[in-house]
């Protein structure tokens, strides 16, 4: 198996403010294996039966419910918008789920995001937040804009307050197509209710940093934010942000903090840059087999909001340490594990791979390769091999489910606790990527997105702990 593209989906610890919990939390430390050992085939959930009605192919006794597509389902303004991509899924008082859904639209697609007063950051974009409300019999109920005006909006992360942080993934400046603000930051949405956003979901968090965004996980001890870079020429970086003194946590402070005065430049934000023993390691494709550990130090952004130079290039790669499309990641076991989805050579990466993924432990300021794929020989062979998977998240019932964004065939990709992977799901609509796959609390719907032509769907079955056995 490939791990590749986009996204851990960044997640800190669930509250129960508002009746809204995080849904996901657990352990990554099962899928640590030995590096150079290709990942075998399991049964999973048994064998993908096609859909008659050519949407999803699922395991025997498992079914879906299509919550909405872009451009036909009505919400309270307008029609679900294009592109869903990052999901951020919380407990709803009724038993049901809230689902914060990212929309990836850069200015080219044909179903914005409404303009909603009080609900846009910039009106000539049109990426956001649809929230929809889901009951729990999976059936969707009600569906508002929850963020409008944004750009190519990808993941993100929960807070440890409960609430969504929605990442915008470009550098696009104003006066670029139709905007009339930058863009490439992070924003907050509170998925209490649509009237909780009003006037706040809007407010760009600017001290974050302004590049392309991929995810982020809160440190609920210390309120330190992890951010992901996806981007290339040259490779991204890995950045931490730390409050200032006197920072309090919770609901709206991220959002106070940047509207008070210095709030574009509060606390501080680093980039990652590690060494084995005293030699500096320059990009993170250079460990290639499992337990390489490298020890962390943070240096400080000369400027954040990239006024005149993009983030990344204002380091030479001598000074921090980089790696190709830094992706998704997730808060867990006291650190944050996060994904550097592929590496080429042709692309300045020291050797290629189709996934690392990371673990990253303030304790000890150290960062520690817990998996690493080979290269896919095949991605358009429907063989046992996947390509490209970017959402992920921890299934209730033990394992991952991993989004495929490759080339070739799509599928939502099993991985057991042991360490096999399995197909779960496969789009039998077109070659488009799964995006933002997350659990309800109670385990029984996985939601998740085909970015094109724009699906949200609610998939339920015998969930168990999947098969571990060959396929």
């Amino acid at each position: 198996m490939s791990l590749s593209r986009r996204n851990f989906v960044g997640a800190g610890v669930g509250v129960a403010a508002l009746g809204f919990v995080f849904v996901g939390a657990g352990s990554l430390a099962p899928f640590v294996r030995p590096g150079n050992v290709a990942t075998r085939n399991a049964v999973g959930y048994g064998a993908l039966v096609s859909d008659p009605n050519g949407i999803l192919a699922l395991p025997e006794g498992f079914s879906y419910k299509l919550l909405a597509r872009s451009g036909q389902t009505a919400m309270a303004e307008g029609v679900h918008p294009s592109d869903p991509d990052g999901i951020g899924v919380f407990e709803a008082p009724n038993g049901g789920s809230v689902l914060v859904c990212n929309h990836e639209n850069d200015g080219e697609e044909p179903f914005p995001v409404p303009v909603v007063e009080a609900l846009t950051y910039d009106p000539g974009a049109k990426g956001g937040t649809s929230t929809l409300i889901v009951d729990a019999a999976g059936n969707r109920v009600g569906q508002y804009t929850s963020l409008a005006g944004t750009n190519n909006n990808c993941a993100g992360g929960i807070s440890p307050w409960g609430t969504w942080l929605t990442c915008e993934e470009t550098e696009a400046r104003a006066g670029s197509g139709t905007n009339t603000k930058d863009h490439g930051y992070v924003f907050e949405v509170d998925p209490a209710s649509r009237e909780a956003n009003i006037g706040k979901s809007a407010v760009p968090l600017k001290f974050l940093g302004r590049y392309s965004h991929e995810a982020v996980a809160v440190d609920p001890a210390t309120t330190q934010i992890y951010l992901t870079e996806d981007a290339g020429n040259p490779n991204g970086l890995y950045l931490r942000w730390t409050p200032p003194n006197g920072y309090v946590p919770g609901r709206e402070s991220l959002r106070r903090l940047a509207e008070a005065g210095g709030g574009d430049t509060a606390g501080r934000l680093q980039a990652m840059k590690c060494f084995l023993g005293s030699t500096h390691v320059k990009d993170l494709s250079e460990a290639t087999t499992v337990g390489t550990s490298y020890r962390v130090e943070w240096i400080d952004i000369p400027d954040r909001d990239a006024r005149t130079t993009s983030v990344r290039k204002q380091f030479s790669n001598d000074q921090i340490t980089r790696a190709r499309k830094l992706e998704g990641q997730w808060w867990g076991d006291d650190g944050a594990y996060f994904v550097s989805s592929f590496a080429r050579i042709i692309y300045g990466s020291a050797n290629s791979h189709d996934g690392q993924v990371w673990f990253y432990h303030p304790a000890t300021e150290s960062i520690t390769l817990k998996t690493i794929f080979g290269v896919n020989p095949n991605p358009n062979a429907e063989s046992g091999h996947f390509d490209g998977p970017d959402n992920i998240t921890v299934a209730p019932q033990g394992g991952l489910i991993l989004a495929e964004d490759g080339d070739g065939v799509s599928h939502l990709v099993g991985v057991t606790s042991q360490g096999r992977s399995y197909p779960l799901a496969r789009n039998e609509v077109n070659d488009s990527e799964f995006c933002g796959p997350a659990f309800s609390k109670d385990g029984k719907w996985l939601f998740a997105n085909i970015q094109s032509p724009g699906f949200t769907l609610a998939i339920t079955g015998p969930w168990t702990r999947p098969s571990n056995d060959a396929a």
